[in-house]
């Protein structure tokens, strides 16, 4: 692990976003309620609650943050059928909050699809990436959207 303790403590914000684009019956379903493991969104909240609080654990080299703030929020997106996630997590330390909300956004994504994969195997995560993070003495970053030399993947039925 790179050693902190020389930095200085100062707030420190993150928020990551990705999506989990699927068929429409299924993101009828989730958006309904109807789905049989129950409330997919209210389960993926925590889960991603859940991966910002254990990154350390997962991500061998990342530092065990003493976390002040995780907000999880879903955006569905019935144009391109997907659900959006965004998580932004906060703290007041000396290493930034950057790989929390990164798991947050992956566990939040990958419960949905393992809440839903008996109905469609097809679902694809997308785009999980950090948005905006504040603080240290790095500074502000924020993503801009650039051209991917990969193609689109198109939208399913």
């Amino acid at each position: 692990m790179v050693d902190v303790g020389a930095k200085d403590e100062t707030h420190r914000v993150a928020t990551a976003g990705g999506r989990i684009e699927m068929q429409a019956e299924t993101l009828r379903m989730v958006l309904d309620g109807d789905a049989r493991k129950g409330d997919v969104l209210g389960v993926a909240r925590i889960a991603a609650i859940q991966g910002a609080k254990r990154a350390s654990e997962l991500i061998p080299l990342a530092h065990p943050i003493q976390i002040t703030r995780i907000a999880i929020e879903f955006e569905p997106d019935r144009r391109i059928l997907a659900i959006g996630l965004r998580a932004t997590v906060e703290c007041r330390g000396r290493t930034g909050v950057e790989m929390e909300a990164l798991a947050a956004v992956s566990a939040g994504l990958l419960t949905i699809y393992d809440m839903c994969k008996a109905v469609d195997r097809g679902m694809v995560l997308q785009e999980v990436r950090l948005l905006e993070k504040r603080g240290g003495k790095s500074g502000a970053f924020q993503h801009r959207v650039r051209k991917s030399a990969h193609p689109k993947v198109r939208r399913r039925a």
